[in-house]
């Protein structure tokens, strides 16, 4: 028979027997959620890194895939707006196109070389062609060597005088060369052309429609601004004061595209302007460039005359004036930063 004491040990060591197994079966749940929740993230982490392997091989495809279309879709074989036939055997990745570097900035090209005045490049556009060499055309478009040293594999020629005495035939001989008469002159068919000479169809059309609703939206909100009234610009450079007429840049972004109409004087045909042309100057708003401050001389001269601060247009407070280089560039980065100036001006 066993003494209380013995009872009393026998029921501890059973009590501390529980302890221990309930302890033993803790740890063992405990270990097996801990390996199950290992196994759960090692498999999301699987999972998600499979994903991403399988984004980039589609993605590192899909551009693969549009470089050997692009590719195939060389040789090609174009006629230029001044009739010289040209063939381009592979897609051109060195492009020397001067005076058309806002384009292809559209496009997403930077070129190999930049127009230069002689002192300076296009400003507005050296947020992205800061590291692009410039050419000076001081004195005239540059020689074959200058063009050669950059090694292009398409030329680009702004207008039909960049191809004179010569220099077409000179360029032709180191790459093709692809002449427009006037690409100003309608920059939507100018970059839309450009487009299918680069091989960036779409990013034409993209820069086309993104242009077209900018300058709806412009619209809209300067409608009771342009509505009936006429605008007129006034260039000024080291010869003197020029009008503006609505066939190139910045008047034919007031005219064509935004749709104010012109005075009556600029389209009579009117170029050069004259203090006694003045008062017959019908324009409800002029806006005054001056070209780099080479019209600094010009432009206090105007300022001066009597006969100008008589006009109604003066009087009403609606002249403004800027230096910004864009007002005398043509592409849809210059002439969206005209609009944008437009709206600023006339909502002030």
């Amino acid at each position: 028979m066993l003494s209380k004491k013995g009872s009393r040990m026998r029921t501890t060591t059973g009590k501390h027997l529980l302890w221990l197994s309930a302890l033993l079966l803790s740890f063992t749940v405990l270990s097996a959620c801990g390996t199950d929740e290992k196994q759960s993230s090692d498999a999301e982490t699987k999972t998600t890194t499979e994903a991403q392997n399988d984004s980039t091989d589609t993605s590192s495809d899909q551009e693969s895939a549009k470089t050997e279309e692009e590719a195939a879709a060389y040789p090609i074989k174009l006629t230029d707006e001044l009739g010289h036939e040209v063939t381009l055997p592979a897609k051109p990745l060195r492009i020397f196109a001067p005076m058309l570097e806002d384009q292809l900035i559209s496009l997403d090209i930077l070129p190999i070389a930049q127009w230069s005045n002689g002192v300076e490049p296009q400003n507005y556009l050296q947020d992205k062609l800061g590291s692009v060499p410039a050419l000076s055309f001081a004195s005239g478009l540059p020689s074959a060597e200058q063009v050669l040293a950059y090694k292009p594999d398409l030329i680009v020629l702004h207008n039909k005088y960049y191809a004179e005495k010569g220099i077409y035939e000179q360029y032709s001989k180191i790459a093709p060369t692809y002449v427009f008469d006037n690409a100003s002159a309608n920059v939507n068919s100018s970059i839309e052309k450009l487009g299918t000479i680069v091989g960036a169809e779409s990013q034409a059309e993209a820069a086309i429609t993104a242009y077209a609703n900018k300058v709806a939206d412009a619209k809209e909100k300067l409608a009771s601004s342009i509505e009936g009234h006429k605008a007129v610009i006034i260039r000024f450079n080291a010869k003197g004061m020029f009008f503006m007429n609505g066939d190139y840049y910045s008047g034919a972004v007031l005219s064509k595209e935004l749709g104010f109409a012109q005075s009556e004087v600029v389209t009579g045909g009117a170029l050069e302007v004259s203090l006694e042309i003045l008062p017959e100057l019908d324009a409800d708003y002029i806006f005054l460039v001056n070209d780099g401050h080479q019209g600094d001389s010009a432009l206090k001269e105007l300022k001066d005359s009597a006969l100008w601060q008589s006009a109604s247009a003066v009087k009403a407070g609606h002249v403004f004036e800027t230096t910004s280089d864009y007002w005398l560039s043509g592409g849809y980065n210059a002439q969206g930063k005209v609009i944008d100036d437009v709206i600023g001006f006339l909502q002030q």
